[in-house]
């Protein structure tokens, strides 16, 4: 099986004046405030193939934990723990068995031409491809310099995988890990949204392999609400050359979604061949054993099931 959905944390990355860092390789630290408490598996190779092990993972996909990105910092800045944290990554895969662990690097998404240099650089270096957050302050995935950035990996052949950071803060998702079960959902949907509406997929390369984190978030249930739109207010929504429906073949989701009727619709509503299997390795909130609803599954056959588990991320990864 190959999980193309788990994240590491950079050991080297020393303290910033308000940027984050790790105090005492246990707490992940934004400035003076406390994010997210983390241990070894976080960067441990030893630790990460035991748990591969147990799960029965053959390949993981090793992606930055998106607080790490930088986005709303100068652009030197958010390059300099690029580079670090991307080397980082490369070192801890270099401590496991070959091609058992593959890196995904960072880029500085705020700046193009930065990010098109440090993609670059990653893909000589051995990086398997890149992860990058939902958005850029308040610009979208459809925004020049992102596409510009989408269009270059597209180039290089480099697969793409999105995941949602940086929620709006509100005291109404303050509650109840409502950023993260509510505003994360939402933040996925909106970028897909921002693909096809904005013309992104017109725009780009049909040769752009992009994944987007947690099963789409909401979109696989609002398709037809989206659909719907785009037919009857287009004067508004009309912002792709095609209905939304027609670009279901373009990206891929994982399976990140913890239950079987989520994973159908996901399958019904994209197709077996666009379904990957995802983990979240090592968060709380990640599944474990990874792929356990996609081996659970009773709609899938055998060979769909071997499909989702191996097939499709062979073909989203380029291996």
């Amino acid at each position: 099986m190959i999980d193309v959905h788990t994240h590491y944390v950079p050991r080297g990355m020393s303290r910033p004046s308000d940027g984050p860092w790790v105090r005492d390789g246990s707490m992940i630290m934004v400035g003076s405030r406390e994010f997210r408490p983390v241990g070894a598996e976080s960067w441990d190779a030893q630790r990460r193939l035991a748990d591969m092990d147990a799960d029965g993972v053959d390949v993981q996909v090793v992606s930055p934990t998106p607080v790490f990105f930088g986005y709303d910092r100068p652009v030197a800045d958010a390059l300099d723990v690029a580079r670090r944290a991307n080397d980082d990554a490369l070192a801890l895969c270099a401590d496991a068995p070959p091609g058992r662990l593959r890196p995904m690097g960072q880029v500085p998404l705020q700046d193009a031409d930065a990010a098109c240099a440090e993609l670059s650089r990653c893909v000589e270096a051995g990086h398997v491809g890149v992860e990058i957050g939902n958005h850029v302050g308040d610009r979208d995935l459809d925004d020049a310099g992102v596409v510009t950035f989408l269009q270059h990996a597209a180039s290089l052949g480099v697969p793409v995988f999105v995941h949602p950071w940086d929620m709006p803060l509100s005291p109404r998702l303050d509650r109840w890990m409502a950023q993260w079960l509510v505003g994360m959902p939402a933040e996925t949907h909106l970028s897909i949204v921002a693909m096809i509406l904005g013309g992104v997929f017109d725009r780009v390369s049909s040769e752009l392999r992009i994944c987007f984190a947690h099963g789409g978030g909401s979109f696989p249930f609002w398709l037809g609400r989206l659909e719907n739109a785009w037919r009857r207010r287009g004067d508004l929504v009309g912002g792709s050359e095609h209905p939304p429906s027609a670009y279901l073949d373009r990206f891929y989701v994982d399976s990140v979604v913890f239950d079987e009727r989520a994973l159908r619709l996901l399958v019904d509503t994209l197709g077996v061949e666009r379904v990957v299997v995802g983990s979240d390795y090592p968060y709380p909130l990640g599944e474990r054993p990874a792929g356990r609803v996609v081996r659970e599954a009773s709609f899938l056959d055998d060979g769909e099931r071997q499909q989702v588990m191996v097939g499709n991320a062979r073909k989203y990864l380029g291996l």
